[in-house]
């Protein structure tokens, strides 16, 4: 047993029903002048069955992240497991395959989404000609009508408005029934209106089963989800757990989402030990340099600049 244990941590196959694995992954940009690290040993692991939002500031690595996972871009180091496929040795044979059966891509720009001189019933049947989907016609209107374009389904990207193009890209990307739909900030050109109307969609897609992960900086959208992963510095930094109270509000039209508490935030250990830690909090400490104390206290970890440990150490001697 033992063996059988030890032979499965160094494959970095992920266990039964983790659909998404992320083992200290690396991505560098590389030109002449210069190279950009953009992922630096980031981890995580996506269940099944999730909605999963990851938010973070411009540059922080989230949208290198999702490329990565919609097989868009290679890791440059680490492992990426989706689907028990490893992306980072899959051949190019391969990696156009699972591009076409295991994800479905939602992109923030309209145009990448919809070819402008087919109407929107034949963008969803498009994919489905690359992977002879059977019943091509009648799939594509039962996907229109779930995300309620059925009655666009003649009309053609020009005479549909920004919300209505993404609803149509939402069937584009499940016309092959994918096992992950992957959603870069699909609301961030939409009304608040729309913006909900979206995130409705995606939460009924996720009842029925549909793992989705969503890049977004759409404050009310992320504070919806009930987990979502924030990186910095292309790491995790902390982890938000929708509260279970907000768990069963979510078509709830008076609740303010943007300002109202909805989740836990909690830091993130990665698989050494390593946390960061907020930017704000490390300001509170007044450090000098970038040296802190951490003891174990009271079953709590504490974490102190080396001036303020030093004084709280002489004042402790003073009273022994």
């Amino acid at each position: 047993m033992a063996e059988k244990t030890e032979e499965k941590e160094q494959s970095g196959k992920p266990d039964a029903g983790v659909l998404i694995r992320a083992d200290n992954l690396v991505k560098i940009y590389k030109t002449k002048e210069t190279e950009v690290l953009a992922l630096q040993g980031l981890d995580l692991s996506v269940e099944q069955g999730e909605l999963t939002a990851i938010i973070g500031n411009s540059g922080s690595g989230k949208s290198t992240f999702l490329n990565m996972i919609g097989g868009l871009d290679r890791p440059s180091a680490g492992s990426l497991f989706v689907d028990g496929g490893n992306l980072f040795t899959m051949s190019e044979h391969e990696l156009v395959r699972y591009k076409r059966s295991t994800v479905g891509f939602v992109w923030q720009n309209n145009g990448r989404n919809m070819l402008p001189f087919l109407s929107a019933l034949e963008n969803v049947m498009m994919p489905m000609f690359l992977s002879n989907s059977r019943k091509k016609k009648e799939k594509a209107t039962e996907l229109l009508e779930m995300v309620g374009m059925g009655h666009k389904k003649a009309s053609r990207m020009n005479m549909l408005s920004g919300g209505e193009q993404q609803r149509v890209a939402i069937a584009i990307a499940l016309a092959n029934s994918p096992k992950l739909l992957l959603a870069d900030e699909p609301t961030g050109s939409v009304d608040t209106a729309t913006a909900n109307y979206i995130f409705d969609v995606f939460s009924e897609l996720n009842r029925n089963g549909q793992t989705i992960l969503i890049v977004t900086h759409d404050i009310a959208l992320s504070k919806k989800v009930k987990r979502v992963v924030a990186i910095r510095d292309g790491k995790i930094s902390s982890e938000r757990v929708l509260k279970e109270a907000y768990q069963d509000r979510l078509a709830e039209t008076g609740i303010d989402w943007r300002s109202e508490d909805t989740q836990d935030e909690y830091a993130v250990l990665d698989r050494v030990g390593r946390l960061q830690l907020p930017q704000e909090m490390i300001q509170g400490l007044k450090l000098g340099d970038n040296k802190v104390r951490v003891a174990f206290q009271d079953g709590k970890i504490v974490i102190s600049g080396p001036e303020e440990a030093s004084a709280s150490e002489e004042k402790n001697g003073e009273t022994d």
